[in-house]
């Protein structure tokens, strides 16, 4: 791999394969410095660098999230007390760009992880307008260049709209992020930094298409 952060991907994934099997807030404990050296240090340096391209790119600076290792189980019957993974987020509201490092995936995305109240109903008025013919198309061409959305919350088209409406898949939606899987190849060639904004790239006009609805 060939950037500084060629060893970020490799001893996350060792770090997490081995939290799969020690689970345990005491594993975890005698093993911090070794996430912090390994994970979170390398990972605010990745946050930084990103995010300095990004301002250059749309003009304003990105606010930077390391998410938490600590899961919250309060509501879960999971009661494992760390994330198998590794999650950072660039905020740029209304929009975000997300990286996310599992055990066996690497994903790069950008989009809107949650409507509140009123931007679901603005994201209603802009999918039955012409913005939604607009961004429809934007999402079809990042799907056949290989982009991936999550299936959507609702099993229906929401009232007022026609069940039959022509976008109605997106209206049946409650957040809107597109994701770019990156392989081993990708990051081997090009370093985790540059296959992480060629991904961002590709997600520019969905962003800004995004950002007129919001």
């Amino acid at each position: 791999m060939s950037s500084e952060f060629s060893r970020l991907l490799l001893e996350t994934r060792a770090f997490l394969n081995e939290l799969a099997d020690n689970n345990t807030r005491d594993w975890f404990t005698a093993n911090k410095p070794r996430y912090d050296a390994e994970l979170r240090l390398p990972a605010m340096a990745l946050l930084d660098t990103i995010g300095a391209d990004l301002e250059r790119a749309i003009g304003a600076p990105p606010t930077p999230k390391l998410f938490r290792p600590q899961r919250d189980v309060r509501f879960s019957k999971d009661k494992t007390p760390y994330h198998l993974h590794l999650h950072m987020l660039w905020s740029t509201p209304p929009v975000g760009w997300f990286l996310g490092i599992g055990r066996d995936y690497l994903s790069a995305g950008g989009g809107v992880m949650g409507f509140d109240k009123n931007g679901l109903t603005d994201w209603r008025e802009a999918i039955d307008s012409p913005k939604g013919e607009e961004l429809s198309e934007i999402i079809a061409d990042l799907q056949s260049n290989g982009g991936r959305l999550d299936a959507p919350e609702l099993k229906r088209v929401p009232a007022p709209f026609d069940k039959d409406h022509p976008r109605g898949e997106l209206l049946k939606r409650k957040s809107i992020t597109m994701w770019f899987d990156l392989s081993d190849q990708d990051v081997s060639s090009k370093g985790l930094e540059r296959a992480t904004l060629d991904a961002f790239e590709k997600l520019v006009a969905l962003q800004l298409a995004l950002r007129d609805i919001f």
